[in-house]
């Protein structure tokens, strides 16, 4: 089991690293994210880039597919917390991107390829890999209330930002275009979304066998 899932895990890391350099690459080059008209400067451009949910919940999954490379049975209190951040986070990266933002995009090849990558292939290998490979039991109440942090952190800080900027990583997080009350509403149903795939998680967590056993 140990070498499968290490196998699995090192496949994850491979392509979560290569699409995110692609896109990185893209952006660089002054290549749209969603649909900007306008190409800030390159600063701007990857202070941006790193500050969408996708590509944090990437580097994410990125990260703990790294430890568990090096360990299929890495444990630890902080570990856990990052995690099921990378699992809950990327897997609500490809729900709401296909729910909510894939009808406006009309990407075309190497932007088509970094998009589908980042928020379709990489969620369901991640997704599979857990399911999978684990490693569990890791989950507990107490962690799963301390992962709450990283998206309620990135919720409050993109929307105080955008209040000052006037830029918003998604469209229907768009204060100024949307109003507060609907972009308050979706952000609620959004949140909600992600406490339902940690109790979800949870669950599964206890119930499915332990991995990875010898």
């Amino acid at each position: 089991m140990h070498a499968w899932a290490r196998t699995w895990h090192t496949v994850t890391l491979i392509i979560v690293l290569a699409t995110l350099l692609l896109q990185a690459g893209l952006v660089i080059q002054g290549q749209a994210v969603l649909d900007e008209s306008l190409v800030p400067p390159l600063g701007t451009r990857l202070w941006r880039l790193v500050s969408y949910f996708t590509v944090q919940s990437n580097i994410l999954v990125a990260v703990a597919a790294a430890t568990l490379v090096k360990n299929p049975a890495r444990d630890g209190a902080l570990w856990r917390v990052m995690r099921i951040d990378a699992v809950l986070g990327i897997t609500l990266t490809g729900l709401v991107h296909f729910f909510l933002l894939r009808p406006l995009l009309d990407l075309k090849g190497l932007n088509a390829v970094a998009d589908t990558g980042l928020h379709l292939v990489v969620p369901a290998l991640a997704l599979i890999g857990w399911l999978v490979f684990g490693p569990r039991p890791r989950l507990t109440l107490q962690g799963a209330l301390w992962s709450l942090l990283w998206p309620i952190a990135w919720l409050v800080g993109t929307l105080a930002l955008g209040s000052l900027t006037r830029w918003y990583p998604y469209p229907f997080l768009d204060v100024a275009a949307r109003g507060l009350v609907p972009v308050l509403i979706t952000c609620g149903a959004v949140t909600l979304v992600f406490l339902v795939l940690a109790a979800v998680a949870w669950v599964l967590d206890t119930r499915l066998p332990g991995v990875p056993n010898n």
